[in-house]
Formats: C-alpha cells, structure tokens, sequence
C-alpha cells in the first residue's frame, strides 16, 4: 500500500510476529498427497462476497476470486485484476486498467462485473452488512445515499468506462482505498451468472464462479470438509504450486492435533494445554492475528448495561493477564485499547495503540476499584443482584476464555450471576445482529491498516453496532476525520481519532480483551503460506508442499 502517494503506510507482517519465531482426520484422496490440508475452527458463513463478513469466509471467497489488487508478503496492495492505474491530481478519482481475466465459465472478466458487485454491495434490498465499506470507508460517490434509499443504485461512483477500464469517484481522498481492494466485498459478480442461479448463489460449486488461484470442487453450506483445486485458466496459474486445497472445518482442539500428529494435516491451531506439549517442536509457531477480541454489552436493550458503573465494573474485574497466560498460552497479548496493537503504524511510523496504559483510568483489572464501581450501580438501580446472559461461539477458545469471565465477574462482582449461551458461530453473528444478545463475547479483524476499521463500527447506526451506542461528539470527529477538514490532515487526523477512541474507553463501550495470536503447528514440509493481521490472514498463493 505504499506504491503510490494515495497509500498509508503499515506494519509489516514481520513486526507481528508475537513471542516465537490449520482439520478433520477425512483426506481427499484423489486430488493427490500433494494438496494442502487446512484446519478451520468454525464454518464458512457466506461464499456470497458481498453478504460474507467473517475472515473465515473471506479467505476462502479469495481462494478462487481476485479483486482489483491483492495483497504481496508484506501486506502491501499489488495488482491483481486491475493491472494498472491511475491517480487524479485531487485524489478523487482512480482510473483502473484491467488484465485479461477470464471466469471458470469461459467469460471475460470485464469492468461491468465490478459495477454490478459494487452496486449490490450498496443496494438496500442487499442488506450488505459491509455496505458502510463503500460509503463511510471507502467515500464512493453516492454510496451513502443509495443505502439510505435516497437515489438508485445506478447512481454509485463506479462506471464501467469500457470492458478493460473502470473508473472510481470519491467523496474525498482515501489514503487507503487501494487496501481495501482485496476485501471481498469489492470483489466482482458475472451478473448474467448470479441472475442464473438466483438465490442458490454461493451455495455450491455449481453456484459459484472462479477467477482467482483456485476453482471450488466441494462444498454446501456449513460444510465440515471441503475441496478446491488450481485453477489452470487463472490469470497468474504459473505462480501456483499447491495443486489443491482441502479444508476441514475442527472445533476441538484435541481432536485437530491428533489429526495433526497422524500427518492428516498439515496445519493445525494449538491454544491452553497444547502449547504446553508442543511448544519446543521447531514446527510450532506463533504469529498475529490481528483480532481484536472484546466483549459487547447490549447498551441499548439492557437497562443494566445502560448504567456506566456497572460497565465499567465489569472491565475493571478482568483479569486479561490470566486469560491470555495460563487460559490461551498461545502468544495473544492483553488489550486496554479500543483499537488493537501492531496494524496500523501513523505518520511516524508509531504503532497507534502501542502505549496500553492510556486508559488505564477505565480499562485495567483493579478488583477493589471493580468492586466499588459495582456497589454504586447496583445503587443507582436500585437493585442487589444482576443476572446476565452471555453468548460464546461453540470454538473451544471462545468457551474456555468465557468461563474465565464468569468466574472472574461472579467472584469479583457480589450478586452477579453470568449465564453462558453456547452457539455456532453463525447464530451468535446473527443474534448480534438482531439485537437478540445481553452480552456477547465477540472479535473483529481489521479490514485494512487504519484505526478506523475499529472506530468506524461505533458510528451512530453503523451495522456493527450491535449495542445501539450513540453519541454526537464520537460522530463529530470520525465525520472530521473521513469527509472533514482532518481527511488530507495525516497528523490532525491521527490526534483526533485518539480523542475518539477515548470517548468509547471512557463510556465502556466495549470491554477489549486481548489481541489474538495464533499458535499453530506448520509442518515443515509446507512453505510460503502469506500470514495477514487485516483483511484475509492466509494466503497461499505462494504456498508449495513437498513430500
């Protein structure tokens, strides 16, 4: 992302690598020994690119889809389809020239894909949970108006100039929009493909077209196991070793590391105890993730949670040191911060969240100082005890880091009672995003390398805000920051977004955790896999196996 003056700067992947230095037994047989055999904790959610919202999804909508750039080792945007482009004078407007591309159904990638993906992602029949990608994040023309149902989706900034060139109106300057390029979202759709299959899209090989690195061999949805194969016709095939990949979804760790160990994979995550036993095997190895876990409290629909005391109780009696060292062992580093470490470097180079003691006023374990905040919400409601419901992914992390929390709230907040719900991951997501929640144990990955990929979701109304929080002075200065004065301002622009994170520590609204790593085995015969903290965390473009 730093090939022109529009880019932002951003961490390499190599400065997050933290402390050191991914599948079910069933294997593919006939696709050859030479395919790679990938552990995922939960399910894919969507193989639509612009319904799909979790990374599991987005890295497997990248095996076989290419955007308009992708990501090289470093995590800079490179181009993909979009061979090259052009930049106008003021910033606003990106003129892209695309390569010759072709769809596994034979169709020329065209720049009338891109338009016809882009204005989906924007249509409000669509619903696209990533929608505010192309309106507060991205600043395409039009694009906040068209999901407000206030002109037509024809009307977005994206014109498809002639088959080879499309071209991009901004509202403003966006130092990283190239970034966001490889994001699924801005991925393209054969229109006349979607409308064949209809509402079965993305539900099977048959539903889904390649133009990417991979082609999809097997797969339905919330499949446990499924298969993909190189793509001879892609654009790039001669980059491409591994002849396949075989996907293998595996919620206990036990379980994937036996799979692991019997050389049924060759990638697996370890966390707890694991890391323990494997920590001295030169094929173990931790490397960020740049996920963000933290607790959501339902502001809006818990009269309770809508009590500062009482939020600020909850995040002073966690004990994010335990968590992270004797529960997960796996590298992940406790977090004080809305926007979470080593991801987004600022003017100076600095990492924005590098001091984690800034808010340490709101946001530390203090068990007296938790235990004071508490006795004087439980005042003001004018109760003595407090129930509460937590939703937890049904992954073996999540539930081990959620009774955690129980014991830890319940022993240091007298009268609190936590009841653990145990969902897929997917009802989890949609409960949240129906409002249907008390709490949640949640996470978010950044999209691309800027804090706003955080700060964004707590704009008024923004889909992500699953706690309804609202407050004027917060949207006053992302405003400032994204279509203000402050958006060509790089330093300004920093300050400010610091003085909004401030306002959601010092409200509670979130409770961070901890910054997830990923400790993993890698058997040493597998090189090359691309390890990302934003957008898509693997990438095996480059990767190769030998036997």
């Amino acid at each position: 992302m730093r090939k022109t003056k529009a880019a932002v700067s951003l961490l390499t992947v190599s400065a997050l690598v933290l402390g050191l230095t991914s599948f079910n037994t069933t294997v593919f047989a006939e696709t050859g020994t030479s395919d790679l055999n990938i552990m995922l904790e939960t399910p894919v959610e969507s193989l639509d690119p612009q319904q799909a919202t979790d990374g599991t999804s987005f890295e497997v909508i990248a095996d076989y889809t290419d955007g308009l750039m992708q990501m090289d080792a470093d995590g800079q945007a490179v181009p993909a389809i979009a061979e090259s482009y052009d930049l106008s004078e003021d910033g606003l407007t990106y003129t892209l020239h695309l390569r010759d591309a072709s769809w596994s159904n034979g169709d020329p990638v065209t720049a009338a894909d891109f338009v016809y993906a882009w204005q989906r992602a924007v249509d409000p029949e669509i619903a696209s949970e990533y929608s505010y990608m192309l309106s507060d994040i991205g600043q395409v023309v039009n694009a906040a108006e068209i999901i407000a149902g206030e002109k037509d989706k024809s009307e977005l900034g994206v014109t498809a100039v002639d088959d080879k060139t499309l071209e991009v109106q901004l509202n403003v300057p966006v130092s990283y929009f190239l970034s966001l390029m490889y994001l699924p979202t801005f991925y393209p759709v054969n229109q006349a493909f979607y409308e064949s299959v209809g509402d079965t899209f993305g539900t099977s090989p048959e539903t889904v077209l390649s133009n990417g690195a991979f082609t999809l061999d097997t797969y339905e949805p919330a499949a446990t196991a499924f298969h993909l194969t190189k793509n001879e016709d892609y654009w790039d095939a001669d980059r491409i070793q591994l002849p396949g990949l075989n996907y293998q979804v595996i919620q206990d760790s036990q379980q994937a590391l036996m799979s692991y160990q019997t050389g049924a994979l060759d990638t697996t995550l370890v966390n707890g105890e694991q890391v323990d036993q494997v920590k001295d095997d030169p094929e173990f190895q931790t490397i960020g993730a740049g996920y963000l876990w933290y607790v959501s409290p339902n502001i809006d629909a818990v009269p309770e949670l809508a009590n500062l005391n009482i939020r600020l109780a909850m995040t002073h009696a966690i004990n994010r040191e335990a968590i992270t060292d004797d529960v997960l062992k796996d590298g992940s580093i406790p977090t004080y911060t809305a926007v979470p470490m080593q991801f987004a470097a600022g003017p100076d180079g600095s990492d924005f969240s590098e001091d984690q003691t800034k808010y340490s006023d709101v946001c530390a374990y203090d068990a007296d100082k938790a235990a004071e905040l508490w006795a004087a919400g439980l005042e003001e409601l004018g109760i003595s005890e407090l129930t509460l419901d937590m939703i937890v992914d049904a992954d073996d992390a999540p539930q081990k880091v959620a009774q955690v929390l129980k014991e830890q709230w319940e022993t240091t907040l007298p009268g609190l009672t936590v009841n653990l719900t145990i969902e897929p991951k997917k009802q989890r997501v949609q409960d949240m995003q129906d409002g249907n929640f008390e709490a949640a144990l949640t996470r978010w990955g950044p999209d691309y390398a800027d804090p706003m990929t955080y700060l964004g979701m707590w704009i008024t109304g923004n889909s992500n805000n699953y706690g309804l929080w609202s407050n004027a002075d917060y949207d006053a200065i992302i405003a400032e920051c994204t279509t203000g004065d402050l958006c060509t301002n790089a330093e300004g622009r920093w300050a400010r977004l610091y003085d909004a994170e401030k306002i959601v520590m010092d409200d509670a609204v979130i409770f961070p955790l901890y910054t997830q790593a990923n400790a993993e085995m890698l058997s040493s015969k597998v090189t090359g896999i691309e390890f990302h903290p934003v957008a898509l965390n693997r990438v095996y473009k480059n990767a190769a196996k030998t036997e």
